[in-house]
């Protein structure tokens, strides 16, 4: 028996579109642990997050060209990797209150799984790839640009490279610069995700995930940075 929750009107209004075929959308909110006749391609959202995920990059890239017509190629790929990254995703699944309409087996439920940052990220890009598919990409670019552009709007100052900032902390304390692992891999073939660890002298050892490389990489760095800045706040607060 699995734990389900049907799409419904609620979701259809939030998504901004009434879908002609109810099942895509049901497909795009199945998670893989919901068992599928044995051969069967379709039955959940891997491959129509396969599809979102491009979807999305074409709208916020073409988003963030027309929000920053003065920037160069770099300061806009920043601000897309800051975008399109999974954190991103999953803030913007519990934004929309997407958890509760995930289909999961009745294990996957009792593990948490509707609260899994990982789980959400990849269902919300399954709907934009549901939505593309039912509706053409106005309905996708719709509500990706609603929920999207109050972020975009935010980024007037692209954030900096992370494992730039990263090695730039090292260096100005003669420590040498970090040392980056790649120490797992999962996922299909077509959408593997990295774990990678990021290795800085004296200090532990922080993970990051990402659909490449570079990006898990990138991810790695902004733990470590971020768990840099939170040691230097007590101190300062001793001193005062």
């Amino acid at each position: 028996m699995s734990q389900t929750a049907r799409p419904d009107d609620d979701l259809s209004s939030i998504l901004g579109h009434r879908f002609g075929d109810p099942g895509i959308l049901e497909e795009a909110l199945t998670h893989s642990s919901i068992e599928r006749p044995r051969g069967q391609t379709k039955g959940d959202y891997e491959r129509l997050e396969f599809l979102g995920d491009r979807v999305l990059g074409l709208v916020i890239a073409d988003l963030l060209l027309h929000l920053y017509p003065d920037s160069d190629a770099g300061a806009l790929a920043l601000r897309f990797n800051t975008l399109v990254r999974r954190e991103t995703l999953a803030d913007v699944a519990e934004q929309i209150g997407l958890g509760p309409h995930i289909r999961l087996s009745k294990s996957e439920h009792g593990a948490g799984g509707r609260r899994k940052p990982a789980i959400l990220a990849d269902v919300c890009e399954a709907v934009i790839g549901a939505l593309y598919i039912d509706g053409g990409l106005e309905p996708a670019a719709g509500f990706i640009r609603r929920q999207w552009d109050p972020m975009a709007k935010k980024l007037a100052r692209a954030p900096k490279d992370a494992k730039t900032a990263l090695q730039e902390w090292a260096h100005a304390r003669a420590l040498e610069g970090p040392v980056y692992d790649v120490v797992a891999q999962a996922g299909p073939d077509h959408d593997p995700v990295f774990t990678v660890e990021v290795h800085l002298k004296g200090r532990d050892a922080e993970k990051g995930e990402g659909r490449s490389k570079r990006v898990a990489e990138q991810a790695a760095a902004e733990v470590m940075l971020d768990r840099l800045k939170r040691r230097r706040k007590p101190r300062k607060q001793a001193q005062e």
